[in-house]
């Protein structure tokens, strides 16, 4: 299982030996106690496309209930849904 430390050094795997002291960067790292539980990453690495998705479904709620107020605007709905509740008031 590779950790955060090894993680970071991969990252600098890609370049040409010599180019960078990968032993000076490690022991840097880890002196600093940067490699603890709290730096680590957490969680499902694609936890933020929940937040994408809701935001699009937001969007298409607000759009639906826009047409829906556009709609219960006109007078003929609004005298259909009168007719309604008084006919249901009626009944009783």
């Amino acid at each position: 299982m590779c950790t955060p430390l090894c993680r970071q050094a991969s990252q600098f795997a890609q370049l040409p030996t010599g180019m960078i002291d990968t032993d000076r960067i490690t022991a840097a790292y880890t002196a600093t106690g940067a490699n603890t539980a709290a730096h680590a990453p957490v969680g499902d690495p694609e936890e933020g496309a929940s937040t994408a998705e809701y935001g699009i479904v937001m969007l298409a709620a607000v759009g639906f209930a826009g047409l829906l107020v556009a709609i219960l605007k006109s007078d003929e709905v609004r005298e259909m849904l009168l007719g309604v509740i008084r006919n249901a008031l009626s009944i009783g």
